[in-house]
Parts: C-alpha cells; sequence; structure tokens
C-alpha cells in the first residue's frame, strides 16, 4: 500500500479505537502494528515485535522513573505535605487568598519530593481543602488552586514527565531535571499573584487567618526540612555531577524511606500496609508507563519506516515560515489533544512527529522539552479528560466538578502567561542548565 495513505488509515485508527474505549497504549500498538502489515506484511510485523519491545523498554533512562515515584510515595505517607501547608499558612495565610496561596507553595514543596501531578494535587488537596472550606473561600477559588498546583508536579524536579521526554527525545536526563526549576519557581510565582489578584474581591477577600509574627513563622519553617534535604539529595547531586539522575533517584527514594520510617504516627498506623502501599502504586504507574513505551514504540516505528518525522521536517523547513511561528503552532496542537489525552499519551503521540522538525530549525531540545510540559500541564486542568480536577472532585465531593474546572480556568489563563514569557525568554529555561558541571 502506499506509504502516505497506509499513515493516514493507521492515525484515523488511533481515533477510532479511543473513542471506543480501547486504552492509548493498546490504540498506539494496534494502529502502528496495522501500519506495518498494509506497508509490508505480517511477517515483517512478527519479526520486529521479536526485539521491539525489549529495546524500547531497556532504556538505562527510564530506571529513574519509579525511583522518582517511589521517593514520592514515601513523602506522602511520610506527611510531608500536610507539614508543609501549615508552614506556608503562617507565611502567607493572612493575605487575600492566602490559604489558595499556601496551597500552591505546598504544591511546588511537595513537587520536589515526588515526579507526579496526580499525586501532589492528591496530597495538597487532602489537607488544603478542609481547611480553605473551613475559613469561607469561593468553593471554585479553593478547587481550581489545589488543581492547578498539582501540575507542578510533572515540572519541578524530580518530575517522571520531563524524564519521559528527555527518554523519547535522548536528550540529558540531567539537563532536563535542571531545566525545570526555574520555570517551577516562576509559574509558582505567577500562580501566587493571580491568585491575589482574584482574591481581592468577593468571598475569599475577608476569609483570611490571623497573622503569624516573624518568630513563629521563622521558627515554623524548620518542619520543612525534609523537603530540603531530598531536593538537595537529588538535585544537588545532579547538578554538582557528583551522581547520574539514576543514582540520584535511588538515594532520593532511600532518603525518603528513612523519612518514612522516622515518621512516628506511621507505626501507630500500620506501617507495614504504607510501605506496601508506596511499592504497590509505583508498580501500577510504572507498568501503565512502560505499556504506552512499547504502544508509542511500535507506531513510532512504522511513522519512522514511513519516513513521516523526516518528510514533516524537510515540509516545514522548506515553507519558509518564521520558524518561532512553525514552533509555536506545534505548541498549540497540544491543546487539543489534552482534552481528550494524558500528557504521557500526548508526548509518545507527538514528539516522535515534532521533534525532527525541532531539531532541523536548530531549536534547543531542553527549551521546546519545557515547552511541551507546560502545555500538557494545561490538559491535566481543562475539560473533559483534566485528570486533575477529577482527583480534587474526588476528594470533595461537595463541589461539583464543573465547579472544579471553573475555578481551574483562571490557571489555565495564567498558564499561558508563563508560557509567553518562557517562549520569548528562552533564557530563563536554559541558564541553569548551562551552568551544569557535567551534561
Amino acid at each position: 500500500m502506499d506509504p502516505l495513505l497506509a499513515t493516514y488509515i493507521a492515525v484515523a485508527l488511533i481515533f477510532f479505537l479511543m473513542a471506543t474505549g480501547v486504552p492509548v497504549f493498546a490504540a498506539l500498538a494496534l494502529s502502528g502494528a496495522a501500519g506495518l502489515i498494509m506497508v509490508e506484511d505480517l511477517a515483517f510485523l512478527m519479526t520486529r515485535l521479536k526485539s521491539l519491545t525489549y529495546s524500547t523498554t531497556a532504556v538505562y533512562t527510564l530506571v529513574i522513573i519509579p525511583l522518582f515515584i517511589l521517593m514520592g510515595a514515601f513523602a506522602h505517607h511520610a506527611k510531608i505535605g500536610e507539614k508543609l501547608f501549615h508552614v506556608a499558612a503562617k507565611w502567607v495565610g493572612h493575605l487575600p487568598g492566602g490559604l489558595a496561596m499556601a496551597s500552591i507553595l505546598t504544591s511546588a514543596g511537595f513537587a520536589a519530593t515526588s515526579g507526579s501531578s496526580v499525586a501532589t494535587a492528591a496530597t495538597v488537596g487532602s489537607v488544603a481543602l478542609p481547611e480553605m472550606k473551613k475559613a469561607g473561600y469561593d468553593p471554585s477559588l479553593s478547587a481550581g488552586a489545589v488543581a492547578a498546583g498539582g501540575v507542578l508536579g510533572v515540572l519541578i524536579p524530580p518530575s517522571v514527565l520531563l524524564i519521559f521526554y528527555a527518554a523519547l527525545t535522548e536528550s540529558s536526563a540531567g539537563k532536563m531535571l535542571i531545566a525545570g526549576i526555574v520555570p517551577g519557581l516562576l509559574t509558582t510565582f505567577i500562580f501566587m499573584m493571580g491568585i491575589w489578584l482574584i482574591a481581592r474581591k468577593g468571598a475569599s477577600r475577608t476569609a483570611v487567618t490571623q497573622r503569624a509574627g516573624w518568630g513563629e513563622a521563622v521558627a515554623g519553617t524548620g518542619q520543612a526540612w525534609q523537603v530540603l534535604v531530598l531536593f538537595i539529595v537529588v538535585m544537588g547531586g545532579i547538578y554538582m555531577g557528583l551522581m547520574t539522575p539514576t543514582e540520584a533517584g535511588a538515594l532520593g527514594a532511600f532518603a525518603a524511606f528513612m523519612m518514612l520510617l522516622a515518621h512516628r504516627a506511621s507505626w501507630r498506623e500500620g506501617m507495614l500496609g504504607k510501605i506496601t502501599e508506596s511499592f504497590k502504586s509505583t508498580i501500577d504507574t510504572t507498568v501503565m508507563i512502560l505499556f504506552t513505551v512499547i504502544g508509542a514504540g511500535v507506531f513510532s516505528y512504522f511513522l519512522t519506516l514511513v519516513q513521516v518525522p523526516n518528510q514533516v521536517a524537510s515540509a516545514v523547513v522548506d515553507s519558509g515560515l518564521p520558524p518561532y511561528l512553525v514552533i509555536a503552532c506545534l505548541l498549540l496542537v497540544f491543546v487539543p489533544l489534552g482534552m481528550f489525552l494524558d500528557a504521557f499519551s500526548m508526548m509518545v503521540i507527538a514528539i516522535p512527529i515534532m521533534f525532527p522538525t525541532v531539531r532541523s530549525l536548530g531549536f534547543d531540545p531542553i527549551w521546546f522539552g519545557i515547552l511541551t510540559v507546560k502545555m500538557c500541564e494545561i490538559g491535566l486542568i481543562t475539560p473533559p479528560v483534566g485528570l486533575n480536577c477529577y482527583v480534587i472532585a474526588g476528594i470533595d465531593r461537595e463541589t461539583p466538578l464543573p465547579t472544579v474546572f471553573r475555578g481551574a480556568s483562571w490557571f489555565v489563563a495564567m498558564e499561558f502567561v508563563t508560557i509567553t514569557l518562557l517562549f520569548f525568554i528562552p533564557s530563563i529555561v536554559t541558564w541553569l542548565p548551562g551552568l551544569m558541571t557535567v551534561n
């Protein structure tokens, strides 16, 4: 069959299968397999499948993913998120929207111990939502703030999504992680300023907590030492070239495990159960990611065989369009994709096609990677998928899902402000990785 026609059929088959409820990884694998049969034959497909599943998953960089997930699970059970919220509330709780700001700061802090957006939203939501409800906050603002704060879990390192991008593009995992620090802090700042502007009107304007003294706030900050230790252990080791990202992930997971063992309340609540649950959730998430990698590997092999990425890159380069306009158009593709797909699925579908174009135009893959993750963040808080919003609606049964999405819409606008800054000022992303001791 003509390769172009086979490509159209394979892409259409992906969306048809997903529309009928087939998991994304299976839709990708089946569509890729169908494409290979159309351009070659069944024997060719079976020969390639003998080694393809192993070669796509036996990647050293991917070892970091379960280590970061496990570190976050241990940190969650050690109640690090709860301690962070009380510390943040002492600093900003007296401001208009202060508790919502505290949830953003807590999300940023917990993101430094966990690479998962959903885990960050669930951990912070379980602590912050009852406090904001007690203080009389507008339900849409409180729910939207926690849902949006969760997206920091995929940007502030250690981030599983940054590692995933590095593996897909064969970029430096260490540089990708370091590159997420400044954009993560910038996002946190813009979220907090946005909350302050929103909370100056309405019910949240007077819903403030009693101001803590400087001495009390400074003394309380010491409760957040665990986050600082984990961040220094993981990111400090990578930045200074003392450890590879995989070694840093292993050490971080071990440090979080020791913190869990030192948490006395966990012994009373059942330490063995918490450890078991940590490993179980890590296995579940890791297997989901690896199955997605396998499905994407099959489909990407088909695209490579028919030379779609190279043809797209050549067509874009020869079109004469301004390079930045091309990148902007590529990034906007993630908006409709984010309405129906999770972040990992978006990446495995789009990156193999887009990345050759980015490379042909001479753009920094680290910069494009951060922008890609930022676009994936938007998908986590926009309908109809909006996974973080579903998590918050599940935690707070009294707040309807449309109210959560309405509150999150303010933060979507803030996300576009941040993305615009990163787009036009690439040095925000590339400055810190450029100072690293080693790659």
